[in-house]
């Protein structure tokens, strides 16, 4: 498979009110203060040969206020494992999504803002 599964993540997470606003696959741009969520591609691997793919995607909440930081990250993970799995975007279905870990405190370390983490395994296939 040839699919960026960030994009599809990113083109899946842009249809869901409240989320929808924050989410990007990148940072360019980004001015500290602006509430983001962050979607970076972690590993994986081939499940089923040139059809079915395990994507390992960290997500990163960043949010200038602490409990709304943690609040947005459990959202997004509710999303992520709930209502994703079944979704179909543009030449892929999503089927299947797993926690590696749930969202975690991890400010950053030079603009000291609210960052909250977390690692999904997204299971998909072309279709």
């Amino acid at each position: 498979m040839r699919r960026d599964p960030v994009a599809l993540l990113v083109e899946y997470l842009q249809t869901v009110s409240g989320i929808r606003e924050y989410v990007t696959g990148d940072l360019v741009g980004r001015e500290p203060g602006e509430v983001t969520i962050y979607l970076e591609h972690s590993g994986g691997f081939r499940r089923v040969r040139n059809r079915a793919d395990r994507a390992d995607i960290e997500y990163s909440v960043v949010h200038p206020d602490r409990s709304e930081a943690v609040a947005l990250a459990y959202a997004l993970r509710e999303q992520l494992l709930e209502h994703a799995p079944g979704a179909v975007v543009p030449g892929a279905q999503f089927l299947d999504v797993a926690e590696v870990s749930a969202p975690r405190y991890l400010p950053d370390q030079v603009s000291r803002e609210h960052v909250y983490g977390g690692e999904v395994a997204l299971f998909f296939i072309e279709v």
